[in-house]
């Protein structure tokens, strides 16, 4: 929980607020819209819950933030529903984790469920509640990784669920060595065949984005949808690799069909197939600009 001596005074009254802690990952803002917004580089609280709905929502905020940094006045008695109601339900049967983790900068984490076996995608925290709910929705047969940087807890998962892990070998680090499935070079690997792993170099060397049923491409930090500039996009502030690389590996996405755009980092998008090779090339077009 939360600091109340570190609450940031922009926080509007009441029983929810932002501490001094915030990283400013943009969690809480693009999970629950209608209580946090972003003043100066920190979240705040500028609306306080006026509804179940809305209180759920913003517990649900409060668990994900991977600093801790959203706190109530009040201790929430309410807090085990909201535990509960994670992994959250996007579409089919896709849904989102929450628990981010502060050493993945709170990058989201996903869970496909499937009768072949369920694929976690990057890792969130590992904590007890969502343990113990994987294990009821039929547990973990993969954990794919994009990259380096959002590994978070990836091995207690393994250790827990014995599930193998994959991730392009140039993504390797002493704390991924030991995964069992290494992707190499730059073709596309179908891991199954509703999973397609593309390789998609910019971000980091071995960045790599996963295909499932040509509807949802979970996209790591590769490109996410921007809100103020409406743009679907990798952007040149968060490319540690190649900027070049990241343009050109971002045109190799118009070969492929998808609905879905779920980011680590960044706002989802959700369009049809036309709409989506629309904005993907729109978004190539700003990219090429900057």
């Amino acid at each position: 929980m939360a600091h109340i001596n570190l609450r940031r005074p922009q926080n509007t009254d009441g029983d929810f607020y932002v501490d001094t802690t915030c990283i400013d990952c943009d969690t809480c803002r693009w999970m629950t819209p209608e209580v946090f917004n972003r003043t100066g580089e920190q979240s705040i609280v500028f609306h306080q819950p006026t509804n179940e709905t809305e209180r759920l929502k913003a517990l649900q905020a409060l668990l994900a933030c991977p600093t801790s940094s959203i706190g109530t006045v009040e201790k929430p008695k309410d807090i085990k529903s909201a535990q509960e109601s994670f992994p959250i339900l996007v579409a089919e049967n896709v849904y989102h984790c929450g628990y981010h983790a502060e050493n993945s900068y709170g990058a989201a984490s996903y869970l496909i469920v499937r009768p072949e076996g369920n694929v976690l995608v990057d890792s969130p925290r590992f904590t007890p509640p969502l343990v113990k709910r994987i294990e009821e929705m039929g547990g973990i047969r993969y954990i794919y990784l994009t990259h380096r940087d959002d590994v978070a807890d990836h091995q207690k998962y393994h250790d827990r669920f014995g599930c193998d892990r994959v991730i392009h070998t140039d993504e390797i680090s002493s704390s991924t060595r030991n995964i069992e499935i290494k992707i190499a070079g730059t073709e596309p690997d179908r891991l199954a065949p509703d999973l397609l792993v593309i390789p998609v170099p910019g971000h980091t060397k071995g960045h790599t984005v996963l295909l499932y049923k040509d509807t949802f491409l979970f996209t790591g930090d590769h490109i996410a949808w921007d809100d103020d500039d409406q743009i679907l996009a990798g952007f040149p502030g968060v490319c540690w690799y190649s900027w070049s690389e990241l343009i050109k590996s971002t045109y190799r996405l118009l070969d492929y069909s998808f609905e879905w755009v779920l980011p680590g980092h960044g706002r989802r998008y959700h369009a049809d197939a036309a709409t989506m090779r629309h904005k993907v090339k729109e978004g190539i077009e700003w990219m090429e600009q900057q």
